[in-house]
């Protein structure tokens, strides 16, 4: 799915103030391109996110193999070139892991609150129709 019909599908949600601050002055801070602010978004996750965590496929993508209510343990993130377009984050899977749409999916409840945190402002850019 891509991000235009996913935010057709998803109703978008109410302006939050906090979450906007956030994501302007910590996230897409001094970002003047594509490149700078999804990179913004890489070094953000990375820093907040504790890994491993514990999260639910809450969406099912054409590009994953997860399927709804599928719980998967995450254990990082990929390297930035596959985070130009779109966060991923990286499961265990079989040898070598997996990197997955972060969007697709929401920590499980118990996960340390930086981490939920960091998922939730992801997808409230996403809810919200914002770009790279």
């Amino acid at each position: 799915m891509t991000r235009l019909a996913y935010r057709y599908l998803v109703a978008r949600p109410k302006r939050d103030p906090k979450r906007e601050h956030r994501i302007a002055m910590e996230i897409v801070v001094d970002a003047y391109d594509e490149q700078e602010r999804a990179m913004g978004w890489y070094y953000y996750l990375q820093d907040q996110l504790r890994f491993p965590f514990t999260a639910t496929c809450i969406a099912k993508r054409s590009i994953s193999p997860l399927k709804g209510k599928d719980e998967v343990e995450v254990i990082g993130m990929p390297g930035e070139e596959e985070c130009e377009h779109e966060m991923f984050v990286t499961t265990r899977w079989e040898k070598e892991g997996l990197a997955v749409p972060l969007s697709q999916l929401k920590p499980i409840a118990g996960t340390d609150k930086k981490t939920q945190q960091a998922v939730e402002d992801w997808h409230y850019w996403v809810k919200m129709g914002y770009q790279f």
